[in-house]
């Protein structure tokens, strides 16, 4: 899925465009005990409940696509008899009417999720009447392609409130503050099936994750079946490690600052794109090779790449690159230098040190204080 379909699924949990039919609940102990279970008809909730329920299953549509919001296909194992693909359509299929598989479905995720605490289980079930789109994107109301069946699943914390102070207003005092059971904003979640070039694609989910360097592997392996991706730090430190790799002893500034300026090139390019800009190995082996790594040096690419992030890896340009910022750090120093002018920056040896030099382009400040770029004090050595 990417933004544009992510961003329509969101829109309908609104009260405006609610279409939710079904919503059912699992509360779990931190011993995975079950402690209540609740299943109603999502439109007879109070306004009130029904908001609350919104913030939850809206944030599990939230973040990024490739950190916190991942496209994750099943295998065609999970789509036979007893898989876990067949499972979640039998579950789809039956509305969430099915007491016998919605149990299974909770007992599924309890025996796969680990995690410390109480937490809430919930899901609902929509049926959207996905609207045609003309040429030039404008949806026309009245004439549906098709209707989008699906299941959204959120996971939340649920933690006692902190202590406190609270005003009675009867008894006109502050007292201490009654401590309750406060359900969270999800840590994980998925959408079944996937909602793929606006359409229903059984083959494919979308999980989401709080926390986008803790995808829970697991868990995904045991509930859904599916491969997990390198995390967004995984990609960024293995792009780190296959230029240190392939480059050697001849890893300086010069080519990293090429292929960062060769990498935001290609963000601009690809920017009015709907799909995230993403590399597999051929195209990563361009842009080394373009960026000015000797060819002995690339000679070794290929060992280097499958060795480092695997022969059929693909990575997202977001993840391993920040094409606003460009940093140079050394163990006492920290610059950041506008990615559009690392022109300014280069290294020089100076009195057979290496030295970072830096351009002073336009005005100076320190500590906020304005300085003459060009200043200098007389030293007792100039006075000499």
């Amino acid at each position: 899925m990417i933004k544009q379909e992510v961003s329509e699924i969101k829109k309908l949990l609104t009260q405006k465009n609610c279409s939710i039919t079904r919503i059912c609940g699992c509360y779990v102990d931190g011993e995975k005990n079950k402690k209540t279970r609740f299943k109603q008809a999502f439109l007879s909730l109070p306004e009130e409940e029904m908001f609350k329920y919104f913030e939850i299953l809206r944030k599990t549509l939230s973040g990024t696509i490739g950190k916190n919001m991942l496209n994750l296909e099943f295998p065609l194992s999970s789509e036979e008899e007893g898989g876990t693909q067949e499972f979640l359509l039998r579950l789809k299929s039956s509305r969430l009417k099915d007491d016998g598989l919605l149990e299974e479905f909770y007992d599924r995720i309890i025996d796969a999720y680990e995690y410390v605490g109480n937490y809430l289980i919930l899901v609902v079930h929509d049926a959207y009447d996905v609207p045609g789109r003309t040429s030039d994107g404008i949806d026309m109301e009245d004439a549906s392609d098709e209707v989008y069946e699906y299941l959204l699943t959120c996971i939340c914390p649920v933690n006692l409130s902190k202590p406190g102070l609270s005003y009675n207003a009867e008894e006109n005092a502050f007292q201490n503050r009654i401590r309750d059971w406060v359900v969270d904003l999800p840590e994980t979640g998925f959408l079944f099936p996937a909602f793929n070039d606006r359409s229903t694609d059984l083959h494919s989910t979308l999980y989401y994750s709080k926390n986008a360097e803790e995808l829970k592997e697991s868990f995904v392996e045991q509930l859904l079946g599916c491969p997990l991706p390198l995390s967004a730090g995984g990609q960024k430190e293995t792009f780190h490690t296959l230029i240190e790799e392939t480059l050697g002893d001849t890893c300086d500034m010069e080519v990293v600052k090429n292929i960062h300026e060769k990498l935001t090139e290609m963000v601009e390019e690809h920017k009015e794109e709907p799909q995230p800009l993403v590399l597999d190995k051929n195209e990563v082996k361009t842009l080394f090779a373009s960026s000015g790594v000797s060819n002995d040096k690339m000679a070794e690419f290929d060992r280097h790449y499958d060795e480092t992030a695997g022969e059929d890896t693909s990575l997202l340009v977001s993840n391993v690159m920040n094409s606003r910022s460009f940093e140079v750090k050394t163990p006492d120093v920290v610059i950041k230098v506008n990615p559009e002018r690392t022109d300014l920056i280069g290294t020089r040896t100076i009195d057979g040190r290496p030295c970072l030099v830096i351009e002073l382009d336009g005005n100076v400040e320190v500590n906020g204080i304005t300085v003459r770029a060009d200043s200098h004090h007389n030293s007792p050595e100039n006075d000499a």
